[in-house]
């Protein structure tokens, strides 16, 4: 499913945000990526989704060859692929609904079928009578949960999330980690990026740690388990 080989990643302005960083993401795995902030957590996911280039090694999501992308290929890739981020980024102008529809939209969907699609994913996230609410009107779990049907909505095979709790209570924080559980139970990969080792500590799930932009650890390498998916 995500596969890095000996990937390192510059800044423009020199310094490298990743070092030589290796590991494989298997389908059906979820997978914490940890580490303190600018570690490279984020740097990691920008390379998963095409947002930045690789400075040299090799990044392959979902058969895809990240680096030898032609831009008018970038699409494909991101359409198997459903993105969560911390600042919700929903249009406040629009519905949850609307919110949902909007990913549905933009991919050219067949409009007799996007709306019992979105549905579908509201209803999964537990937000079906919140269908017509706007952003404002929801709470910050609420909205976390729109983004995370937004990102479903085009079925992928990996759901990437960059800190999705990182802007909700304590309580949000739960429902939003089970309802990721729950996604990852059904079959789509999560690699989660998160400092919160308290949520990381709740599951048997496996982990990555970075450091300054090194891999320092990997659970199935480094202790291995029983419930981790063989990578």
């Amino acid at each position: 499913m995500i596969k890095f080989t000996n990937v390192f990643k510059a800044f423009p302005k020199g310094g490298l945000a990743l070092k030589d960083v290796s590991f494989h993401i298997a389908k059906g795995e979820f997978v914490f990526l940890t580490g303190h902030s600018g570690a490279g957590k984020s740097t990691v996911l920008k390379l998963v989704f095409a947002e930045e280039p690789v400075t040299s090694g090799e990044v392959r999501v979902s058969g895809f060859n990240v680096a030898e992308l032609r831009p008018k290929d970038v699409p494909m890739l991101r359409r198997r692929l459903g993105i969560v981020f911390q600042d919700f980024r929903l249009l406040e102008d629009r519905t949850a609904e609307e919110n949902v529809a909007f990913a549905l939209e933009v991919t050219g969907a067949r409009r007799s079928t996007i709306g019992a699609r979105v549905m579908r994913v509201l209803t999964q996230v537990g937000l079906a009578a919140k269908a017509q609410a706007y952003p404002r009107e929801l709470s910050g779990g609420e909205q976390q949960r729109v983004a995370i049907a937004r990102a479903l909505v085009n079925e992928p095979t990996v759901l990437l999330a960059d800190e999705p709790t990182g802007n909700l209570d304590e309580r949000a924080t739960r429902g939003v980690f089970q309802l990721l559980r729950d996604i990852n139970a059904s079959g789509t990969a999560v690699l989660m990026a998160t400092h919160d080792l308290d949520l990381v500590r709740q599951a048997p799930y496996r982990v990555i740690e970075l450091q300054e932009g090194a891999l320092v650890y990997d659970s199935v390498v480094d202790e291995p388990r029983d419930q981790a998916a063989s990578p």
